[in-house]
C-alpha cells in the first residue's frame, strides 16, 4: 500500500476532473500520519489553494481553535484533509462527478491512517462518509454531534459530523453548537494526561 506522501504525489499529478486546470496548488491534506482522529472537510478554499494546505483560512483558524481549546490538541496531533483535493472555482459546492473522481484518494488515506474517529466537517463530507459506510444521510442537522459506530477493514471506528467552520462564520449563532459538539468529541476520545502533564492522542487513545 502507498504511503501518505505517495498518495499526495499521485494527487498532485491528478487529471481525473477539470479542477486541476484552475487550481494554484493541490491540497492533499496534512498532519500526524499516526493520528487516530481525522478531520474531513469538503474542499479547499482560496487560502488553501494558495498555500497547498487544508484549513488555513478563516474557517481553518476556527477549526484550529476548536482543536486546541476543546480537544487540548494541536494541528500536529491530528490529520486534516478534504473530500476534494482541488479548489472549486469561486468556492462553489463540489459537483457529484468531482466527488466521485476524487473519492478514491480519500479512501486510500483512510485505509492508511486507520482512524478511530472520523470527524466530518459539513454536509458534503458527512454525506460521502455516511454513504461509504452504508449509512443513511438525511442532512447534517439531524445527525450532527451524534456518534455512529462503523465497521471498517481496519477495525471498529466512530463517525461524527459537525457544522463546517465556514458555516459557523456565516452564522455566528452556530458557534455554541460547534463548541458543544467538540466537547462531545473530547469526551468520546477520552484523552488522558501523560506523566509530563501533556496530552497525547496516539499513546493514550481510549474509546
Amino acid at each position: 500500500m502507498d504511503s501518505l506522501s505517495e498518495i499526495a504525489e499521485k494527487i498532485k499529478n491528478c487529471r481525473r476532473c477539470e479542477l486541476w486546470k484552475s487550481n494554484t496548488n493541490y491540497v492533499p491534506g496534512e498532519g500526524n500520519e499516526n493520528s487516530k482522529i481525522v478531520f474531513i472537510g469538503e474542499a479547499p478554499g482560496r487560502e488553501e489553494d494558495v498555500q497547498g494546505k487544508p484549513f488555513v483560512g478563516n474557517a481553518g483558524k476556527l477549526l484550529t481553535e476548536m482543536i486546541s481549546k476543546k480537544l487540548k490538541l494541536s494541528r500536529d496531533d491530528v490529520f486534516i484533509t478534504n473530500v476534494l483535493k482541488c479548489r472549486p472555482p469561486k468556492n462553489r459546492d463540489p459537483l457529484p462527478e468531482e466527488v466521485e473522481k476524487c473519492k478514491p484518494y480519500l479512501i486510500e488515506q483512510l485505509k492508511l491512517l486507520k482512524p478511530k474517529v472520523i470527524v466530518c466537517l459539513g454536509r458534503h463530507s458527512a454525506k460521502l462518509i455516511f454513504e461509504l459506510f452504508g449509512m443513511e444521510f438525511n442532512g447534517i442537522s439531524s445527525i450532527r454531534g451524534k456518534f455512529f459506530e462503523i465497521k471498517t477493514e481496519w477495525g471498529d471506528s466512530k463517525v461524527v459530523a459537525v457544522y463546517h467552520p465556514a458555516a459557523v462564520l456565516y452564522r455566528p449563532q452556530l458557534r455554541e453548537v460547534l463548541e458543544r459538539d467538540f466537547e462531545k468529541i473530547s469526551s468520546a476520545i477520552n484523552l488522558k494526561n501523560t506523566r509530563r502533564g501533556m496530552r497525547t492522542l496516539n499513546e493514550y487513545f481510549d474509546l
